[in-house]
């Protein structure tokens, strides 16, 4: 288990750091974390957002599958695992400017699977911007 917000920070860095995909979100940060339980932070900027300009829909997805992984990361197992299904509901946009807080839980670790949720915030409404549930196979 990632043993504090620092370690945890490293292993997002680490995710959104090199020159994949997941580097949108090099500007998310870890604000706290308990076992099995993440929350982060991320400022909506340009390169986030539709042609809408509302916090692209892909982007979420991406936000549910890193911060859930995390969340699976900071448990006793500390397996990331391999996703097997993701289910995202959208609520409300998210324009540029806005503050998110990002919040992670694992709702159960079995043998060969790993269940979480995540729910992104608007932390000045506090409108529920978007929630999503991940299952990972941890491995047997």
């Amino acid at each position: 288990m990632a043993s504090s917000v620092n370690a945890l920070r490293e292993i997002i860095r680490g995710i959104t750091g090199g020159r994949g995909f997941d580097q949108v979100l090099r500007k998310m940060n870890v604000v706290s974390a308990s076992p099995g339980k993440v929350v982060c932070e991320l400022k909506v900027e340009e390169e986030h957002v539709n042609r809408s300009s509302a916090l692209h829909g892909g982007l979420i997805a991406t936000i549910v599958d890193v911060v859930s992984t995390t969340a699976l990361l900071n448990t006793e197992r500390a397996t990331p695992g391999v996703s097997v299904d993701m289910n995202i509901t959208y609520m409300n946009a998210a324009k540029v400017g806005e503050d998110l807080i990002i919040s992670a839980e694992v709702l159960k670790q079995g043998r060969t699977l790993g269940f979480a949720t995540v729910d992104l915030t608007s932390k000045t409404t506090g409108k529920l911007i978007a929630q999503g549930r991940h299952t990972k196979f941890l491995g047997s």
